[in-house]
């Protein structure tokens, strides 16, 4: 976290508002164009990559209502914040990905019953596949700009939407495949579109789950990796000579913020001021490392 930009709550939100905004332009267009191709070139495999693109929808609304919503302020209901709450909005969207990739599995399995019982699949026009090849290139290049994007802002939601995009082009590549094989190798290979769009699905699905147990954990309050751990705890004990010994430390994240408590030891006749004014100095140390908004609780007991 040490080396990412710092942003105020505000300019965050503000960015990742740009950011899917332009992600939900690029969908509607690209989703229409798929439906159009699709249905022009008779290839039920686009329509359903069309399908797919129009789940983006949902998780860039997903994405800009709940991104506003943990951009606000603690108050008396919420004295951490409302970082849980693009958490929640990345698990929605991980969700998402998981019914999305289940719904082409069944759909694969369903075409790859049909063409065992003897079912001829229609060959799909070529605006099928050049339709499919520029789904490619567009929704890799909005995967990169998404993502590098949200990793300057550090936002988790913000990322997910960019794995959402990538999966986007992972469906696209199992189309291109399928509708490939079956304009130029012939009737028998049309069944490469179903299989091949179960591949990609079950890809989508290894995504979906690495967007959701993490932040899953989160909202169980898992604490902090052990590295990060050890770096608040150096941190903590290098702050001042005065302290004498430190332990009970506990993480957990909220949102994008860290959350910490530590209790530490000073001698038993410090005054109350000066022992105040170490428990300021880890507090200020701790927050230029992990950013403005860390929480950070410090308990003082004598030695």
């Amino acid at each position: 976290m040490s080396s990412t930009v710092k942003f105020t709550e505000k300019e965050r939100e503000k960015q990742a508002t740009q950011i899917t905004i332009v992600g939900f332009i690029v969908n509607l267009i690209l989703t229409a164009a798929k439906f159009i191709a699709g249905i022009i070139g008779k290839s039920n495999a686009m329509v359903a990559d069309a399908v797919h693109s129009l789940s983006d929808f949902l998780t860039d609304i997903i994405v800009i209502v709940f991104i506003k919503v943990a951009s606000k302020p603690k108050d008396k209901n919420h004295h951490y914040g409302h970082g849980k709450f693009e958490i929640f909005a990345t698990i929605i969207i991980g969700v998402f990905l998981v019914l999305v990739a289940l719904g082409l599995i069944w759909n694969g399995i369903k075409l790859i019953i049909s063409f065992t019982k003897g079912v001829i699949l229609e060959k799909p026009g070529l605006i099928a596949l050049i339709a499919a090849i520029v789904s490619i290139v567009i929704k890799e290049a909005l995967y990169w700009y998404t993502y590098l994007k949200g990793k300057k802002i550090n936002s988790m939601a913000v990322i997910g939407n960019a794995w959402h995009h990538r999966s986007d082009a992972f469906s696209s590549i199992g189309t291109l495949l399928g509708i490939s094989g079956a304009i130029f190798l012939g009737e028998k290979w049309r069944i490469l579109d179903p299989i091949s769009a179960i591949i990609v699905s079950i890809f989508i699905l290894k995504v979906a789950f690495k967007l959701i147990m993490p932040n899953i954990n989160d909202l169980l309050e898992i604490s902090l990796p052990e590295k990060i751990e050890n770096e608040i705890l150096e941190i903590i004990n290098n702050t001042d000579p005065e302290i004498k010994n430190s332990h009970n430390l506990k993480t957990r994240r909220i949102g994008n913020n860290y959350a910490i408590e530590i209790h530490i030891k000073v001698d038993k006749d410090m005054t109350v001021e000066s022992s105040h004014n170490i428990a300021t100095k880890i507090e200020t140390n701790i927050r230029e490392k992990y950013g403005e908004n860390t929480h950070v609780a410090v308990h003082i007991e004598p030695f």
